[in-house]
């Protein structure tokens, strides 16, 4: 899952887009996207979460009219998400069919580093009126990776920060759906990261491996996640 470390203010100019104006407000949740229902008075505030979710494009006349779209062909969703600090963050995109099933979530790529604009392509795969929806979160096993790369070739703190990683991956691990394969390799990375018997780089490694972090990019650890307001698409 992309994630960044930085940290900076909201940019102070936007791009055009096609039929694109200012984003609505955001409103943070602590899971899962908002209620489509707002009251005009929550259509002249701005709500942002720890994770504030910018500038999302498409949009059009402030998300009164819908984007729109031909079926089957990719577009790409686009946003502005940052936080403070320099732990990692990361966002997805929600597509919402015209029956009201949100179907799996895109993860989201930042375009250009340092920019905090993140974007991802989507595909409506049925004709009618969908929503999309962007979630920022912060992602504390892409904070304990950066940290670890850093103080487990150092000699620092080490037994401490693989307990760390090990704790986390049991949390992402419970949060991962059935009981099957991909729970199980979440669960073999903390054991791998508390094998004493091991050196603490090949712990390191062995929680890093391709098939975990593939666990982890359909299944990650999401904290403070904050969601914009459901965007119409036609």
């Amino acid at each position: 899952m992309p994630a960044t470390h930085h940290s900076s203010a909201p940019p102070t100019s936007r791009t055009k887009a096609t039929e694109a104006s200012e984003t609505r407000p955001v409103r943070s949740a602590d899971t899962g996207p908002p209620a489509a229902e707002r009251s005009s008075a929550d259509d002249d505030a701005t709500a942002v979460g720890r994770i504030p979710v910018l500038d999302v494009r498409p949009v059009v006349q402030q998300g009164r009219r819908p984007a729109k779209a031909v079926t089957g062909e990719t577009f790409e969703v686009s946003a502005t998400v940052f936080r403070e600090g320099h732990d990692a963050v990361a966002a997805n995109v929600v597509l919402t069919d015209p029956r009201g099933r949100p179907g799996p979530w895109t993860p989201m790529r930042e375009l250009a580093p340092g920019t905090d604009r993140w974007g991802a392509d989507v595909t409506p795969d049925a004709p009618g009126r969908w929503t999309y929806t962007v979630e920022a979160w912060s992602d504390p096993v892409g904070t304990w990776r950066h940290r670890a790369g850093i103080k487990i070739p150092a000699g620092q703190d080490t037994e401490l920060v693989l307990e760390e990683g090990a704790r986390l991956y049991e949390r992402a691990a419970a949060g991962v759906p059935g009981s099957g394969g991909q729970r199980a390799l979440l669960r073999a990375a903390a054991d791998a990261l508390r094998d004493e018997s091991r050196p603490p780089a090949v712990r390191l490694a062995a929680a890093s491996a391709p098939e975990v972090d593939a666990v982890l990019a359909r299944h990650p650890l999401r904290e403070l996640l904050t969601a914009s307001a459901p965007m119409p698409l036609l």
